[in-house]
């Protein structure tokens, strides 16, 4: 059987795209999804020849490979719940009891969740298969803290600094714990005093680890993560020069994790939707190495992968435009090709 139509996750995410030839791991991610039914059509040539074929497919090397592929989905899962409900009984510890973290303890536990990725894509597809609608303060600053370090061996950081960078990923954002939940949670658009209290977890954050024995890059990208290098950020509205190399650093990883996140008002963004909207919001916010290390290796990540077009058409991605990465050459199945950045009503909607 093959697909008709689409298949979209519960947050609106592309997982099979439409006349795709349903396989038995295809069916166990739809599994994964807990997606019961989906709309297909009968494949006309599904013949005894045809399904002798396929059982030989069963035992080949390439389905073992996607077969593997799912099982690490499922204990990456389970490794990052772990992980997850750590940081979350620490975080909590000390915010309300006045328990000091084990940072110690948080960091082995992201570094070992980190290095069970074998390649930057498969850490990217770990993280972009998981998301759903009730991303927590903990699940984004776990996400955070493993770009973070993802991003640091990107720009060939020693161990030391990695460390110090993944911790700062860990505790950007623990100063949410002191705004209160019905105004984290609130789907529509905040009213100015709500957003005062939003931009606050900056200081709120910076006062809670302040007097803990942390590094002073992890305290200072508690405050600073919202500054941007063109002076338009919070709290205090400063420049380049005067905003912590970490905290610029932890600025983007913390915008690429909430833009791939799903959102009451919309679905999680693939990975060339969010390089577009860095692009569209202005690349002169971001430390110039930081942010074109950053957008260049993630799009060089998918470079090859199957996509589907906001027109429904899918093709393979067959050359980057260094000029405009959310806008790569792209092939079709009949071997035309089409540069998308001479189209300006065409964008990548998923990566398949």
């Amino acid at each position: 059987m093959v697909t008709a139509g689409n298949v979209l996750t519960k947050s609106g995410q592309v997982i099979i795209t439409d006349g795709t030839v349903l396989t038995r791991p295809l069916i166990m991610r739809l599994q994964f999804y807990n997606i019961e039914a989906i709309e297909v059509s009968e494949d006309s040539q599904s013949d005894d020849a045809t399904a002798s074929s396929a059982a030989a497919n069963v035992s080949s090397p390439v389905h073992s490979r996607k077969l593997q592929t799912i099982n690490e989905l499922q204990t990456f899962q389970l490794d990052h719940s772990i992980v997850l409900s750590s940081l979350k009984t620490s975080f909590e510890g000390y915010v309300e009891n006045g328990i000091a973290p084990q940072s110690d303890v948080l960091l082995q536990q992201v570094r070992e969740l980190y290095d069970s990725c074998k390649t930057s894509l498969e850490l990217f597809e770990m993280l972009h298969n998981m998301r759903n609608s009730d991303d927590s303060i903990y699940v984004h600053s776990l996400n955070v803290a493993l770009l973070c370090r993802c991003l640091g061996v990107w720009l060939k950081m020693s161990d030391d600094d990695l460390d110090t960078l993944t911790l700062c990923g860990i505790f950007h954002d623990i100063g949410k714990l002191k705004v209160p939940k019905d105004i984290l949670d609130k789907p529509g658009k905040y009213t100015d005093e709500e957003y005062a209290l939003i931009k606050a977890h900056c200081k709120l954050g910076y006062d809670l680890l302040k007097s803990l024995p942390l590094n002073d890059h992890v305290k200072k990208a508690a405050l600073s993560h919202h500054e941007r290098c063109d002076g338009s950020g919070y709290p205090k509205g400063l420049t380049v020069e005067f905003i912590d190399n970490y905290a610029m650093i932890v600025a983007i990883a913390d915008v690429y994790d909430a833009m791939t996140a799903a959102r009451a008002y919309r679905a999680p963004l693939c990975p060339f939707q969010v390089i577009a909207n860095f692009e569209n919001d202005g690349l002169q916010k971001y430390n110039p190495k930081y942010i074109l290390t950053f957008l260049t290796r993630i799009a060089s990540t998918y470079q090859h992968n199957r996509i589907l077009l906001n027109d429904g058409r899918s093709a393979n991605i067959v050359m980057l435009n260094q000029q405009l990465l959310s806008k790569p050459l792209i092939q079709f199945d009949d071997g035309s090709c089409l540069d998308l950045a001479t189209q300006a009503n065409l964008y990548i909607q998923a990566v398949v």
